[in-house]
């Protein structure tokens, strides 16, 4: 569907007497300084011979000229002669027309779908999860119902927890709306590419002035494996020491022992445990504390 749509099965892309690859070259002479066949052979993937040959043909057709590399005369600079620019310029015009073609009749919300979708198939494909840049911002209007459909749906998911425990994400969120303060409150949300994929609370302590408890934190498994947690339980410590906290505290379950490990590292020591039966299943709940200094 995609190669007939733009065309790319064509003989000549856009309507020229280029193929996409010799396209995809002339881009590249264009945009580059001081090219080196080397470089774009490596860089596009192609076998230097091929590209040796389609180079020679750009050569005799007027669209290319070489000069000896200053650092090294055994190497050969390329650069577009005005006629190639002018090729090159003419198809950038029409690969711009062809997109507005496309992008004109979608409304804003499509366009914008369109764009994350690419982005979602590029980073699929081509980035590790390390490679991929996330941001931490605080939480807007929406993001508390999607707080509790993640946490109840990955839970249930992952463990097999029922409704209660996404009747309790419910109430801890609501409280956290209605008693928010900006100066001893906090909730970070965690965005890839524009889309949700973490969050954690930082509230103060009802019964203990001083303290303050950290809620769940939650990592979407697509993002995780890229110290996403640790980020976030980082943040949640400066913050406390901002506001003033002399202790974070926190309430999770022995079987979560990835959620163990970044406690562990940001300083968390375990201090009770106790079994009890929640969300359909028998479990030990552990109290996790750290001393701010």
């Amino acid at each position: 569907m995609y190669t007939k749509f733009i065309g790319t099965l064509n003989e000549g892309l856009l309507n020229t007497d280029f193929s996409l690859t010799e396209a995809r070259v002339l881009y590249e002479l264009a945009t580059r300084n001081a090219s080196k066949a080397s470089g774009i052979a490596l860089d596009l993937g192609l076998d230097p011979g091929y590209l040796s040959r389609l180079l020679a043909k750009f050569e005799q057709t007027g669209l290319l000229k070489r000069k000896a590399s200053q650092q090294d005369a055994r190497l050969a600079e390329l650069s577009l002669t005005p006629r190639g620019k002018s090729a090159f310029k003419k198809l950038n015009a029409l690969s711009e027309q062809q997109a507005e073609s496309v992008l004109e009749s979608l409304p804003p919300s499509a366009r914008i779908e369109l764009l994350r979708s690419m982005q979602s198939i590029e980073n699929i494909l081509t980035k590790t999860p390390s490679q991929r840049p996330f941001i931490l911002r605080p939480h807007r209007v929406g993001d508390m119902g999607w707080v509790v459909y993640t946490e109840s749906l990955g839970y249930a998911t992952q463990f097999g927890w029922d409704q209660s425990f996404e009747a309790l994400v419910a109430q801890i969120v609501h409280e956290f709306l209605a008693n928010y303060d900006p100066a001893r409150d906090r909730c970070w949300i965690a965005e890839i590419d524009g889309q949700n994929v973490g969050h954690i609370f930082l509230v103060k302590h009802p019964a203990q002035p001083g303290t303050a408890k950290l809620r769940l934190l939650f990592v979407d498994p697509s993002a995780r494996g890229m110290g996403l947690g640790d980020a976030l339980v980082q943040e949640c410590l400066r913050f406390a020491r901002t506001a003033g906290y002399n202790k974070v505290v926190l309430w999770t379950q022995s079987i979560l022992t990835a959620a163990h490990r970044i406690y562990q590292r940001a300083g968390f020591r375990l201090i009770k445990e106790e079994s009890h039966h929640s969300f359909g299943h028998d479990l030990v709940g552990q109290e996790w504390e750290i001393e701010l200094k």
